[in-house]
């Protein structure tokens, strides 16, 4: 059973003028119920650990974990709002947001739903805002605390500016992760923000040293790179017409972690060891399904018949 831990919230896109205003699109999203969702359309077992509004958005939210197989037992219900993220796309089809989450529901999970969640964890998934706000970044940090030593631990900082604008805690919580993480998938935007000037082969070095098994980079257009303790790849982008890249760094990371739990690589000792044919083999395949969802409108992740 994956575990991926984080926020649920609603993407929420201009669909055109109305004579008064404009209308909205609205679309279940966060990075974490990405993944999720991505990991059960790719026929893994998994749960969603967050908090999710008992309003009727947060209802929508649980309606599609629940169509998609998402187990929602480690999911709590608090009586708060459901954070909105305003999408905005450029002419090439690349999202920024705005987040309104203050007080919201996401933000909220409290170290005492840690109980609610499986005693057999196949793997930890964390990143995104929830890392750097309270009271859930404790929650989590006190989560990767108690598993790191006998549970892999993914993690992609997926860095929020417009939630939080202080770069230190991204930066600290980075350093923080280090020394407990299994898998660092990280884009090149985000590495370029927390570790200016910093080239991503001596990141990956600096990562590896300090204890992480394989370090991926995510590089857009140009494809992404890997490195374990026993070799490096790198891939190119699939040739596509991107309609956006909403989601695209969330299949990458769910079809990364369910090419691992296929090839039976998904443990402490398996992450590390990857070699350079497996590096290549385990990013291509990942790369594929963030292509296919780059494809299509919004975060709209691929299925396991899609890909080969």
């Amino acid at each position: 059973m994956f575990v991926v831990c984080g926020e649920a919230l609603m993407d929420v896109f201009a669909a055109g003028d109305t004579p008064t205003g404009m209308a909205l699109d609205a679309r279940v999203g966060g990075s974490p119920f990405n993944v999720a969702v991505g990991l059960a359309r790719l026929a893994q077992p998994v749960a969603l650990f967050s908090a999710v509004s008992t309003g009727f958005v947060g209802e929508r939210l649980m309606q599609t974990l629940r169509a998609e197989g998402v187990d929602c037992s480690t999911v709590s219900r608090l009586d708060a709002p459901t954070t909105l993220g305003l999408v905005g796309l450029d002419a090439k089809g690349v999202a920024s947001y705005s987040f309104y989450g203050e007080g919201c529901a996401d933000r909220l999970l409290g170290p005492d739903a840690i109980a609610l969640l499986p005693k057999r964890i196949g793997a930890v998934q964390v990143g995104s805002y929830a890392t750097v706000v309270p009271p859930i970044a404790d929650t989590l940090r006190a989560l990767v605390d108690r598993e790191h030593r006998r549970t892999p631990i993914c993690y992609d900082p997926n860095v929020r500016l417009n939630v939080q604008p202080d770069l230190a805690p991204w930066c600290e919580m980075l350093l923080w992760m280090l020394p407990r993480t299994h898998l660092l998938k990280i884009s090149d935007e985000d590495l370029h923000l927390l570790r200016p000037g910093l080239a991503p082969a001596k990141f990956a070095a600096e990562a590896l040293a300090a204890g992480v098994g394989l370090v991926v980079v995510t590089r857009g257009a140009e494809g992404a790179m890997a490195w374990s303790r026993q070799g490096e790849a790198s891939v190119p982008a699939v040739a596509l017409t991107v309609v956006d890249t909403v989601g695209a760094g969330d299949t990458f990371q769910a079809a990364l972690l369910t090419w691992l739990a296929e090839h039976g690589c998904l443990s402490i000792e398996g992450i590390g060891s990857l070699s350079s044919g497996q590096l290549q083999d385990a990013v291509g395949f990942a790369a594929g399904a963030a292509a296919i969802t780059c494809s299509r409108r919004g975060a709209d992740l691929p299925r396991r018949a899609e890909l080969p």
